[in-house]
């Protein structure tokens, strides 16, 4: 949804930037701690990456409690064992990150949504609330196994489920530990539950889970998904005044998940709106205005004019000595892989575009249409990581190796941070992260090397853009040195 800087005049945003930060003696940290293996290619928050089985292991127990209205059933099965495995996991984590005393969630309901019949909870009517969800008033976990969570299962696997349910009694683990109250705004809550899910998950992705197993490739990846799947849609800030009830953009919940995965309960914990707004900069979270008043909905159109704005853009944040040319068709390349939609070529110093395929990959998508999420900046973010190599091989930089496409995430994460800025003649809209960071989990090309080859992790790859965003191009390159 990039906009030419003339028309975001007013605009009104609020933002959240990456929680990287590199400390002046080259230190790597994030949040403030050391994560010299966060960054690292091989690994997805600290984990070694890879693919792998995902979901429960053949010889998980049965679940030990039970759901008032069950039908017992699979899907209440999947339910209750990923109760059981959070249960043991909080029970054995919480002294020393924690306040407060850890006991089992009091009630657990399963229902339909589709039921006339199905029952009320916490003074809530779950006929039609086709949802997941914690009341606290009750201790109380409900979920909806008729549409719900199989619909979870379908799209983001079995671990996707576990993700929700993690999310869920991340609420609980907030209610236990005294770490909200009724007026505590939603946003904060629901960083904290997505932060939690991630500590949890990173214990069963470590190999500690009696029930489950998580790969850090392709497992973690649907999980991920399942993050952007749930994120708020695009509205104006009057209408998110209104609401109340901000839930969090794709970036917001990676985000907090990410903390939790790479870090702490007590990081976590430690979420408020003083570190939500610490954590926020440029990047605009509410839709502008278009000339008649009404809220600019459509993605800009993927054509050469628009491409010429992001070159000059691009030359304006890299400042490179010799600049790559645009070339809108694809060409063979003597010394790199020639790759759909948009390539590099070391050789001539040309990025080389399949223009109809650019713009078949900027064609705005959602889930809706079998698509996790998809925009403008799915397709332009990918053609900003070709510029990035072009800056990197200015540099001297090795343009084929698993380090360069983090570099080149990194790097692509930086322009668009500035994009985001006054003045940028093209400028960041609502929404343009979250078509990124969905276009590096689910093709990674923003994340790749010269010959397209991206880093293993979905993860990794979109820490790396992440790092960038609040960054600049030195940080990007002391924290990934080949």
């Amino acid at each position: 949804m990039y906009r030419r800087a003339r028309r975001l005049a007013g605009w009104l945003s609020l933002a959240l930037t990456a929680t990287l930060i590199l400390a002046g003696c080259g230190t790597t940290v994030l949040d403030g701690r050391a994560v010299s293996m966060l960054f690292d290619p091989s690994r997805a928050g600290g984990l070694p990456a890879g693919d792998g089985p995902s979901g429960p292991r053949p010889d998980a127990p049965p679940p030990s409690r039970a759901a008032a209205h069950s039908d017992n059933g699979p899907v209440d099965r999947l339910a209750l064992t990923a109760i059981d495995d959070l249960e043991q996991f909080w029970s054995e984590h919480w002294n020393g990150a924690l306040t407060g005393t850890f006991t089992p969630v009091a009630g657990l309901v399963s229902y339909d949504a589709a039921d006339p019949a199905a029952p009320r909870v916490c003074g809530n009517e779950l006929y039609g609330l086709s949802n997941a969800f914690y009341c606290y008033d009750g201790d109380v976990l409900a979920w909806d196994r008729g549409q719900f969570i199989p619909g979870a299962a379908q799209y983001f696997g079995e671990m996707g489920v576990v993700g929700v349910m993690a999310h869920e009694f991340g609420h609980a683990v907030q209610a236990k530990a005294h770490l909200v109250e009724k007026a505590t705004p939603v946003l904060v809550k629901e960083q904290q539950a997505d932060c939690f899910a991630g500590v949890y998950l990173h214990w069963v992705a470590a190999g500690n889970s009696p029930r489950f197993v998580l790969s850090t490739g392709d497992g973690l990846n649907h999980v991920l998904a399942g993050a952007i799947y749930i994120r708020d849609p695009l509205m104006t800030q009057e209408e998110a005044i209104l609401t109340g009830d901000a839930h969090g953009s794709a970036l917001d919940r990676i985000s907090a998940f990410q903390i939790g995965f790479s870090g702490n309960a007590d990081q976590c914990a430690a979420i408020d709106m003083d570190d939500i707004v610490e954590r926020q900069g440029d990047l605009p979270q509410f839709l502008s205005y278009d000339a008649h008043g009404a809220p600019s909905l459509g993605d800009s159109a993927i054509d050469a004019d628009l491409l010429a704005d992001l070159m000059t853009t691009l030359g304006d944040v890299y400042s490179p000595q010799n600049p790559p040319a645009l070339n809108l068709e694809l060409a063979n390349c003597p010394d790199a892989e020639t790759i759909s939609p948009a390539s590099y070529c070391p050789a001539t110093n040309t990025i080389n575009v399949n223009l109809p395929a650019l713009q078949e990959l900027g064609t705005p998508k959602s889930e809706e249409q079998g698509v996790l999420l998809q925009g403008d900046n799915t397709a332009l973010s990918v053609v900003t990581s070709r510029y990035a190599l072009a800056v990197q091989r200015e540099r001297g930089l090795p343009l084929e190796s698993p380090v360069t496409a983090l570099r080149t995430a990194c790097l692509t994460g930086v322009a668009q941070g500035r994009m985001a800025e006054p003045g940028s003649p093209l400028a960041l809209s609502a929404g343009d992260t979250d078509e990124a960071i969905s276009g590096l989990l689910t093709n990674g090309l923003a994340a790749s090397d010269v010959n397209g080859v991206t880093a293993t992790a979905g993860f990794t790859r979109i820490l790396a853009y992440r790092a960038g965003l609040s960054g600049d191009p030195e940080q990007c390159y002391q924290r990934f040195a080949s």
